[in-house]
């Protein structure tokens, strides 16, 4: 924290039963919610807490009417207040008391993203921004909105953020008015990767585009039920386009996985033309407020531009042209479309973990039971230490991962803004690959520890964790989707080790480790890291790291150099 940092603008908590416990902190807990949450350069005249509907929303600061768009990008969390404040009033966005049927979640979700467009937090002014604080921006939307209705920040992200970053990374300007029409609430996309018959093994994938010269359309066809797109949020009733994944086909033969943006349905009458056979899925387990769907195409035409060509098209007469003068340019287009989803999981985890935790330790402080006298007052369950095996540990990830993700998400974006630039960086190619490897590990790591950290915060709640009114249930069954989807967590992990172990045997062959971020440096010291041994006898020598074994490592580290 900068030390020109100033914490008087939070305000104290109120009063009440967990009074005892704050005043027992040994730290200043201002000064970590700062360190936590960001207030860099901001002059600001008060903050303020409040109740989120249906939520509890922890809230920094408040947004002043003089409050502008660059002060929302030096500190995120003035956006997310602007949100939580102006949902909190409106009772669209109020949980309802009795869970609604499926098909009333679906309505509300969608009423919902009607009336969050209307709102405009997304400003012209932010659009015109830089990749990076544009980014960071709708990053900081949709992990603000997942706070009020996870349904409606996935509806959100699909239906806007994803579908817009996919057209301006893999198209070009005359797909650029897709873009604006989805965040001007004009339009409602989805995005159709995944078919029945293949996830993850992307290259099977059977839908298939083929060009057709004599009416400069693209003609595309679902060979077979398992060719079918299926789980495509919003396809299944509300969509208007789909960003559709298929193989291209001219007449020189098939050159693979291309875009293509799809009308689906009537944007008045909202029945889909004819052609298609579509559908919604059905009940899931969580996140029922969102359509997903499943599709078929049969000889359904488009236009040759709805082709995104920004490194790839086709002429009129058919010809399949490619452009790869310089391939590096290329790289911001794979990184943000693999991995940009990724990270926004990853920080809608850690929103979610600190919610759990959050919930589970303030019902632990307050939730007595037994007692060391059985005539006296009973402990507070918090006390035992049972309890805090079980939970303080998932206290320390919730700071740690949000420590690492707001790091990491700085050098992904700062990265991806050097590809879209065409910046001469000798190693931008490795970077990416390591980004890349980043993502895949972590996405596992983070979705992992929350869904860990949800059951146990529930199971530590006792009987009352399973009430609905404690909304641990419903982080559980909205995030637990989060393990699969934008890659299942075991491939990715797959992906993660391959990259180490090609940096290993370049390690072993006495070559360079490409680690221009330093993630797996440690390689070049493998064999010194795997003959020395923990030495640590004492308390003391395990807190100062002045142990045998990492004055070896540091001894090394400092010959390597």
């Amino acid at each position: 924290m900068a030390a020109q940092d100033t914490t008087d603008f939070i305000p104290d908590l109120p009063l009440g039963p967990l009074d005892d416990y704050r005043k027992q902190a040994s730290f200043d807990w201002k000064k970590l919610k700062l360190l936590l949450e960001g207030s860099d350069n901001l002059k600001l005249k008060r903050g303020q807490s409040c109740q989120g509907p249906g939520r509890h929303v922890s809230l920094l600061v408040i947004v002043t009417p003089t409050t502008t768009d660059i002060d929302l990008w030096k500190n995120p969390y003035l956006t997310a207040f602007k949100v939580w404040k102006t949902l909190e009033a409106d009772e669209l966005f109020h949980t309802p008391q009795l869970t609604p049927v499926s098909d009333e979640q679906k309505r509300r979700a969608a009423l919902q993203l009607i009336r969050y467009h209307q709102y405009k937090f997304y400003t012209e002014g932010t659009a015109n921004n830089n990749y990076k604080r544009k980014t960071r921006t709708i990053l900081t939307l949709n992990e603000a909105i997942a706070g009020v209705n996870m349904n409606l920040s996935v509806k959100f992200a699909l239906g806007v953020s994803l579908f817009s970053n996919t057209i301006l990374s893999l198209g070009t300007e005359r797909h650029h008015h897709f873009s604006r029409a989805a965040w001007n609430g004009e339009l409602l996309s989805a995005v159709a990767l995944t078919e029945v018959g293949h996830g993850s093994n992307t290259k099977q994938l059977r839908t298939t585009a083929t060009y057709d010269p004599s009416s400069q359309q693209f003609v595309i066809n679902t060979p077979d039920f398992q060719a079918a797109k299926c789980w495509v949020g919003n396809l299944g009733k509300t969509c208007t386009y789909a960003l559709v994944f298929a193989q291209l086909i001219t007449v020189d033969g098939s050159h693979g996985l291309h875009a293509f943006v799809v009308p689906i349905r009537d944007p008045t009458t909202f029945l889909p033309y004819p052609g298609l056979i579509l559908g919604d899925i059905g009940d899931k387990a969580g996140l029922n407020g969102i359509d997903n769907g499943f599709i078929m195409f049969q000889n359904y035409r488009i236009p040759r531009e709805n082709l995104l060509n920004r490194t790839s098209d086709v002429t009129p007469e058919g010809d399949y042209e490619t452009s790869f003068s310089n391939p590096e340019q290329q790289l911001g287009a794979a990184l943000e479309n693999l991995s940009a989803g990724r990270v926004g999981i990853m920080q809608e985890s850690v929103a979610t973990l600190a919610s759990a935790i959050t919930i589970a330790v303030r019902y632990s402080a307050v939730r007595r039971q037994f007692g060391p006298d059985p005539d006296g007052e009973e402990l507070p369950i918090i006390e035992y230490e049972m309890q805090q095996w079980r939970l303080f540990p998932y206290v320390a990830a919730a700071c740690a991962l949000r420590i690492f993700i707001e790091s990491f998400i700085d050098q992904y974006l700062e990265c991806v803004e050097m590809s879209h630039s065409g910046a001469k960086l000798a190693h931008l190619s490795q970077l990416a690959s390591e980004i890349h490897a980043i993502v895949s590990s972590s996405k596992p790591l983070l979705t992992w520890t929350c869904s860990r950290a949800i059951q146990e915060c529930r199971e530590a709640c006792g009987g009352h964790g399973y009430l609905k009114a404690a909304n641990l249930g419903e982080l559980r069954d909205c995030h637990d989707a989060k393990v699969t989807y934008e890659g299942d967590n075991n491939v990715l992990g797959q992906q993660a080790s391959n990259w180490l172990l090609r940096q290993w045997g370049k390690s072993v062959a006495g070559e360079e480790v490409c680690s221009p971020l330093g993630t797996a440096t440690f390689l070049v010291n493998a064999p010194k890291i795997l003959t020395t041994r923990f030495t640590g006898t004492t308390v003391g020598e395990v807190t100062t790291h002045e142990c045998e074994s990492t004055k070896h490592l540091q001894a090394a580290s400092k010959s390597s150099k």
